[in-house]
């Protein structure tokens, strides 16, 4: 019997250790749905050509095109980059404050979602690991008792040995099956996640300026003599300035 038929044996209820043979099966099914999951989702939110979306978002703010910043956000999906950024650019008329807070609320929402059951496969790593020891440490057990049973002879002490001992290995050699393609997955999908997360951090940081810099930029109104009289009182606020002589109201400016 080759090596692979002698593993799938190993899930035979006439083999040992075949209950941790398929609680390791079932945990390995498990790594495998995570792992799709997980992988689509990630796919989905890191997006394609990053660098170029947020240049493109960054030239029609300049432009002072916040509708087209904001369709390119609605094509972008379900990045998660779109949505942070999409929420800055709706607060784009409402003061830096406002951009701010806009886009660490949309950030706090995302990376939950972005860090959601990956965990989960550093925990089978660790678990798979555990199930695999202790199906060495039974079929070890199994061993030791067979060596030192009474009234049994050399072949069927040896039998018994044989079967202990292949227990062991098996069950050890599938926890590590498991839990070595868990842990790395896991950090593949750490690397991938903190990726995005940091492209969040530098992209949103650039919106920001872009967007505070255009809504405190300069710019110059003319007010004749004729409306100026005795005092001038302002009243200015984050987005408007009211410019008012003899509480008369003569000239409104939107920042």
């Amino acid at each position: 019997m080759g090596f692979l038929a002698k593993f799938f044996h190993s899930f035979s209820s006439s083999e040992p250790g075949f209950v941790f043979m398929w609680i390791l099966l079932v945990v390995g099914v498990f790594c495998i749905a995570i792992t799709i999951e997980r992988f689509i989702y990630l796919t989905i939110k890191s997006g394609f050509k990053t660098e170029l979306f947020i240049k493109d978002i960054l030239k029609h703010i300049q432009k002072d095109d916040v509708a087209a910043a904001q369709n390119m956000c609605r094509k972008g999906g379900r990045m998660a980059l779109s949505e942070v950024i999409k929420a800055g650019i709706d607060s784009a008329k409402l003061g830096a404050d406002q951009i701010r807070n806009a886009i660490d609320e949309a950030t706090l929402k995302v990376i939950p979602k972005l860090e959601k059951r990956t965990n989960y496969l550093a925990t089978i790593g660790n678990v798979a690991t555990l199930i695999g020891l202790m199906g060495t440490i039974y079929g070890l057990i199994l061993s030791f008792a067979a060596v030192g049973r009474p009234g049994i002879d050399a072949a069927e002490k040896s039998t018994l040995l044989a079967g202990g001992i292949s227990a062991a290995m098996y069950t050890t050699l599938s926890g590590l099956m498991v839990a070595v393609p868990a842990i790395v997955i896991f950090s593949l999908f750490k690397s991938k996640t903190q990726k995005i997360i940091d492209e969040i951090d530098e992209y949103s940081l650039r919106l920001v300026n872009a967007l505070v810099e255009k809504s405190y930029k300069v710019q110059k109104f003319h007010i004749s003599s004729a409306q100026l009289k005795e005092g001038i009182g302002l009243h200015v606020t984050h987005n408007n300035i009211k410019i008012f002589t003899d509480n008369k109201l003569v000239k409104e400016i939107n920042i």
